[in-house]
């Protein structure tokens, strides 16, 4: 299939994709992380059509973030048409449309006809986010295989708005102004349209709950550095002393909860648990998303670790789709991506069955 891009004068609209992964489990309410309330009506209107889709042809994609792109390609406004021939909600250009489709195009100049199946929301939608899909799956094997540090979420929107030749051309995935043919104009389109759909992938993002004030507890005293203890765990690996002091103290504010740090993890070497600076708490069973009691049992101590986060050398904690950093704290839970890594969808990826936590020492 030829992939056509969508045209540098398309408006700055957008919609973010967020939701359940692609199990025979659908996630509990508790587990969404969608804030129905922050959307436009049609938007809300079509959310189930959306997130079945979204869990069909690729559920890596959040939900989200796939509202967010919709938001900022049309602001869903069905009829949106941009003076490059693109049209409808996630502004398809005529020969991408008759390639994704089969069907008639349209003069670029006239636009399409009142009638056009292209006006149709659902319609445009059942054409439009499989074509999505691919080039995210395109673009996230060219990042694995380039090691390019650009998210693969991010890499998705640069071919929708700039083309696909704009990822793979330039030196980060993300073109900038003389690299891949984009010209100054065109790189400053391609920050400001990311820009725009990261901003209402957090409006469109359910913030954390509320949780009592956690209680405080002792500051690691130091200790050599290395992953020097015995894994305290069972899992015959080693943890730092920062790690082994995190633990401990964990456990003694919320006792019997199953957790293991050190791992291989051979899927991802930029892990920290094969360093000993990582553990992970399990909430529910591995693999399932959690209940209600479960899910606020994982808040309770991912806010714990949040409050004690200098006194344990906490360097970020994930939980629910959501992540913290020490070094961006001012910015609070943060929608978390998988990092072209994990799939952010899925009960283990999206860390909604465990509480993964970091230390820096």
């Amino acid at each position: 299939m030829k992939l056509a891009a969508a045209a540098l004068t398309s408006p700055v609209a957008l919609t973010l994709l967020v939701g359940a992964a692609l199990t025979s489990e659908r996630p509990p309410a508790s587990a969404s992380t969608v804030d129905a309330t922050q959307l436009p009506p049609l938007a809300r209107e079509l959310l189930p059509d959306l997130e079945c889709l979204r869990m069909r042809e690729c559920p890596q994609m959040p939900l989200a973030w796939l509202l967010a792109q919709v938001q900022v390609e049309s602001a869903w406004n069905s009829r949106a048409y941009s003076p490059a021939g693109a049209a409808g909600l996630l502004q398809m250009l005529p020969g991408t449309w008759m390639d994704v489709t089969g069907g008639r195009g349209w003069d670029a100049a006239l636009g399409p006809p009142a009638d056009h199946p292209v006006w149709r929301p659902l319609t445009h939608l059942r054409a439009s986010i499989p074509w999505m899909c691919v080039n995210l799956r395109t673009v996230t094997a060219e990042l694995r295989r380039t090691r390019k540090p650009t998210d693969p979420l991010d890499a998705m929107a640069v071919c929708h708005i700039a083309g696909c030749s704009r990822v793979t051309r330039s030196v980060t995935g993300i073109p900038r102004a003389g690299e891949a043919g984009c010209s100054r104009t065109c790189a400053r389109v391609v920050t400001a349209y990311l820009a725009a759909i990261h901003r209402y992938v957090e409006r469109y993002t359910r913030a954390a709950p509320a949780t009592p004030p956690a209680a405080r507890t002792a500051a690691f005293p130091g200790g050599p550095p290395g992953c020097r203890i015995a894994d305290p765990t069972g899992t015959g690996g080693c943890v730092t002393a920062a790690t082994a002091w995190m633990l401990a103290r964990a456990l003694t504010a919320f006792p019997t909860l199953p957790v293991t740090c050190w791992d291989r993890h051979a899927w991802n070497p930029t892990s920290d648990h094969p360093r000993g600076k990582a553990c992970d708490f399990t909430f529910g069973r591995l693999g399932n998303f959690p209940n209600a009691g479960d899910t606020a049992r994982g808040w309770s101590l991912a806010q714990w670790l949040r409050t004690n986060a200098a006194a344990l050398r906490v360097s970020f904690v994930i939980w629910q789709g959501r992540i913290w950093s020490a070094k961006r704290a001012a910015a609070g839970w943060r929608a978390y991506t998988g990092g072209g890594v994990y799939d952010p969808s899925d009960p283990t990826g999206g860390h909604y069955d465990h509480v993964h936590v970091s230390v820096a020492l």
